[in-house]
């Protein structure tokens, strides 16, 4: 298996974790019967880290979408290399450094790591080229 594979496994264990920490900040916020319940009247909006985390989840699944692609181009047309391994791996600790800066609502610091993160898809990209 390619590094870039492997980064691209540990990418979507990283949305896993993501989904998990939304979902249970949302139940926190909501509460069980919301959780449980069918969701067919209108939901309360989130609060604080609850509404952080998942603004976080929507863009994360916003670039996934992309890098998975990326990846997957380099990976079947085996252009896999240095600058693409080093892309992937920009892109997913910036996504990892992404959730806590965000949830902790700090601003410029959470766009500059956005940046990073679309920076390391860019770099994915132009291995194959």
């Amino acid at each position: 298996m390619t590094t870039e594979l492997q980064i691209l496994g540990w990418a979507i264990v990283l949305g896993l974790v993501h989904l998990f920490l939304d979902a249970t900040l949302k139940t926190s916020q909501r509460g069980l019967a919301w959780n449980t319940g069918p969701r067919d009247g209108a939901m309360p909006p989130l609060e604080g880290v609850a509404g952080r985390v998942n603004r976080s989840f929507g863009n994360f699944l916003e670039t996934f979408p992309m890098f998975a692609a990326a990846v997957l181009a380099v990976v079947v047309s085996g252009q896999g290399g240095e600058r693409a391994v080093l892309g992937a791996q920009v892109y997913f600790w910036a996504r990892v450094a992404y959730i806590p800066a965000y949830a902790a609502g700090i601003p410029y610091v959470r766009s500059l790591i956005w940046g990073i993160s679309l920076l390391g898809i860019l770099m994915v990209l132009t291995a194959l080229f």
